[in-house]
């Protein structure tokens, strides 16, 4: 499985910091918040990462390299313009392949969360072995953690593990997940897209499962936020 991290967006809440650092290489702990990601695929077995960056990518590049200082084997989707969330994943679908893969924000802070876990909730055929057909075997499966303070409210209901926008309790979206890359089949390489409205898309078809999360996870959003941690 390949994972990509994403790392393009300008973190306009965290400046002055992002103003000459990318969000991604803020220092959490003793190590950058995408390094604690890559670190924790590596021991997952995950190598094969691609990482798309905007603002000041060339200091992710210049930082992070081939990868080979982690394990790990980094490939770079660079952006001239952030696309947002979906549209930077559909113009890294050539780096990706054909198989699914997962994707993760590289601005949480997750440290404990074992991305094994990844490898093996897309199912491509039921307990008898028989093959699903495409249009209604999962298209995704997303990690959902109690509410934050930021989203009180949460973003998914979970029922036998499938995911919908409607119904309560409402869980947050970890920006943790695993995606067929047909699920991002109609936006156009460049495009500007946010993810958002195409979970809750295929969420209302039944074809997006989930789990609960309950370990340590934050959103790095904010300055006081990263002090926090860091104390």
């Amino acid at each position: 499985m390949k994972a990509m991290i994403l790392a393009a967006g300008r973190g306009e809440r965290m400046r002055p910091l992002t103003d000459t650092c990318p969000k991604p290489l803020l220092p959490v702990r003793g190590r950058p918040l995408i390094v604690w990601h890559i670190l924790n695929l590596v021991r997952a077995g995950i190598t094969d990462i691609v990482i798309n960056h905007a603002h000041l990518g060339h200091m992710i590049e210049e930082a992070l390299g081939d990868g080979a200082q982690f394990g790990a084997r980094i490939q770079y989707s660079p952006e001239a313009e952030a696309l947002e969330t979906a549209g930077g994943i559909a113009n890294a679908l050539p780096l990706l392949g054909d198989e699914p893969f997962l994707v993760l924000s590289g601005d949480i802070y997750c440290p404990h969360f074992d991305f094994a876990e990844a490898l093996d909730v897309l199912k491509d055929k039921d307990h008898r072995g028989d093959a699903y057909p495409a249009e209604v075997r999962d298209i995704a499966w997303v990690w959902l953690t109690p509410n934050p303070w930021h989203n009180p409210d949460g973003d998914f209901a979970l029922n036998l593990y499938t995911i919908s926008g409607q119904g309560s309790p409402k869980w947050n979206f970890a920006n943790i997940g695993v995606y067929r890359r047909e699920m991002f089949d109609r936006i156009t390489p460049g495009q500007k897209a946010g993810l958002g409205k195409l979970l809750f898309q295929f969420a209302d078809q039944g074809r997006i499962g989930g789990e609960i999360y309950e370990g340590q996870w934050v959103n790095v959003g904010t300055v006081q936020q990263l002090e926090e941690l860091n104390r």
